[in-house]
């Protein structure tokens, strides 16, 4: 997760966020290009030392979550607000539209949007109070956990332990058609999701029989491993479709080489420099949180942080020794690397060139980092030799994980679009939520819910008002990177993929393929991502094919092995799943 440029606020109470376009008055003065040009130097510069005032009180709310801080993180907020304010007053009487020089046009563009800030100081307070509450109680939940008798074993927290405004929110992505876009792309990868969900409900049916789960019905969500259903990848040890073939896992072998996290940070800084992308600055090490630390309340959600003066970048990662947070590790150092790239950019541009872009970086290494021949090279795995059983076994594992997760990732911002345009009201919060649910990734509650439950509000994501579309779009255009450096790297050939599989390609040490990728990350969003997209790929449109390029061997083997056992694909049921509030008899839906 990337802190974002602007510190966004909690507005579920809001239908729309309100949007102020810049109009030029008959009697606007006509500023002149080069008039214009000296305003963004200003702007920018002014915006960078702003920012960085936000930011290092944001982080010292989230890293010790106290009412002195929070009380200090709301204060400059609303400074930093009335700033941009005025900024946006002083931006709009430029005639940008007219400017022939295309960066001046595009940095006028992205600083004429005012988004949350144009709301009165009052309803902004309350905005900055309600989002600092829910972030509290966030980062200090715990859920008791009982032991066969009922006796109360141990308190785990939410973080690590359970491992219009609409319109503002995807303005970024360049595009009137966005949410056609993203139907689009989960319509090409709904058929190997539909057979992994097959698959997977036949394995829990033959685990806990038909008074649980039904073969042709969703699937309950406490089955499946994970508080929110995103990711199955806890359904591995039995469902594996080659159960006798050993996991590829190198958390033990991490333990008895006596990893820490800092190790785990250098090893994935050291994949970094290896493709002649940068080092971690030494604040880095200095002032970053790898390790939760004692006697303080904090939001241990992983994060990484630019704090815009070139030289000061934080991880926050309440990290443990494991595989799993070895390459959330690779993640978030992603966004680091991004950051560095872009540091020289003018300060409207230091981010990415779209919010899946940002997600996508640190993942696209991950896919290379989680090969068996990559782990065997940094000396986590022993050389074996590859089996079709073995690769099967691979891919569904990864599958479990990246393409189960995408109807999580694609409902969970139709839900907000859905609250922000007054589709979804106060009185349908929760029905609409596991309605989308059961649509988009076949799963049930595991107890009738109702409108006195508030379920969206267990993710952090919705609490902390993050969008999250971005880890959708981030899910894509990661293969879409993966196979363009692949290419590069001589790992794949797309005319003979059987020759050199995606799934094996790891792009360690090779310049060429690091050259490839600095050359769109120093960008940033100072062209559209498509520009970026097609620097590195020779394409302009997000495309799911490279993914299922990716998946095609576990396709292929979940369409013969659910043809074999006579699986229905999709769900259907007759539950009573969500109750409107007093409703006794009728379900929502």
């Amino acid at each position: 997760m990337m802190i974002k440029l602007y510190y966004l606020y909690a507005i579920l109470w809001l239908s729309a966020t309100v949007v102020w376009r810049p109009v030029l008055s008959a009697g606007t003065k006509k500023y002149s290009e080069i008039e214009a040009s000296k305003y963004l130097d200003n702007a920018n510069h002014a915006l960078t030392e702003w920012t960085n005032r936000v930011i290092h009180a944001n982080w010292n709310w989230l890293t010790n979550l106290t009412n002195e801080n929070a009380e200090k993180k709301i204060a400059i907020n609303l400074e930093f607000s009335k700033f941009l304010k005025n900024m946006w007053v002083e931006t709009v009487k430029y005639p940008w539209s007219t400017y022939k020089d295309p960066n001046i046009k595009r940095q006028f563009k992205l600083m004429s949007v005012l988004g949350t800030d144009a709301l009165p100081e009052d309803k902004l307070k309350k905005l900055d109070e309600i989002v600092s509450a829910m972030e509290s109680l966030y980062g200090r939940a715990t859920i008791p956990e009982y032991d066969g008798d009922n006796n109360l074993n141990r308190t785990l927290s939410l973080e690590p332990d359970y491992t219009d405004n609409a319109e503002f929110w995807i303005r970024g992505y360049d595009v009137d058609d966005f949410r056609p876009r993203m139907e689009h792309l989960w319509n090409q990868i709904k058929p190997l999701y539909l057979q992994i969900h097959a698959y997977v409900r036949r394995k829990l049916w033959e685990l806990y029989g038909s008074s649980v789960i039904t073969r042709r019905g969703p699937i309950p969500a406490h089955l499946l491993g994970d508080m929110w259903a995103q990711s199955w990848e806890r359904l591995d040890d039995f469902t594996r479709p080659y159960p006798t073939i050993d996991d590829v896992n190198p958390t033990s072998a991490m333990i008895n080489q006596n990893y820490t996290p800092k190790k785990m940070f250098k090893v994935a800084e050291e994949f970094f420099t290896s493709l002649n992308l940068s080092a971690m600055p030494q604040t880095f090490w200095e002032k970053s949180i790898l390790e939760k630390p004692n006697g303080r309340d904090l939001v241990c959600h992983a994060s990484a942080w630019d704090f815009y003066d070139s030289n000061d970048f934080r991880i926050k990662q309440c990290t443990s020794v494991n595989f799993m947070d070895f390459i959330t590790a690779h993640h978030e150092m992603g966004h680091i690397q991004y950051f560095l790239q872009y540091k020289d950019q003018p300060f409207i541009y230091r981010d990415g060139a779209n919010e899946g872009f940002h997600e996508a970086i640190g993942d696209t290494i991950a896919l290379s980092v989680s090969t068996p021949k990559h782990l065997h090279k940094i000396g986590l795995l022993p050389k074996t030799s590859r089996t079709y059983e073995a690769d099967i076994n691979y891919l569904y594992k990864i599958g479990l994980d990246k393409v189960v997760f995408l109807p999580f990732g694609y409902l969970m911002d139709l839900w907000r679009w859905n609250v922000f345009k007054g589709l979804t009201t106060e009185d349908q919060y929760n029905c609409d939520w596991w309605k989308l649910k059961y649509s988009y990734q076949g799963i049930e509650p595991p107890v009738t819910r109702t409108e006195n439950d508030f379920d969206p509000g267990s993710k952090y994501h919705i609490v902390g008002n993050v969008p999250y579309i971005r880890y959708f779009v981030s899910y894509i255009v990661q293969f879409q990177f993966h196979q363009a450096l692949c290419e590069k790297a001589d790992q794949f050939d797309p005319k003979n993929p059987t020759s050199k599989p995606l799934h094996e390609c790891d792009i360690y040490q090779s310049k060429n393929a690091g050259n490839a990728f600095k050359d769109m990350l120093k960008l940033g969003s100072s062209k559209p991502w498509f520009d970026a997209m097609e620097l590195l790929t020779g394409q302009r449109e997000m495309d799911a094919g490279p993914l299922l390029n990716y998946f095609n061997p576990l396709y292929e083997w979940l369409k013969n092995e659910n043809k074999r056992t006579g699986e229905h694909l999709g769900w259907e049921t007759d539950k009573k799943i969500c109750f409107k509030k007093d409703e006794t008899s009728q379900p929502s839906f």
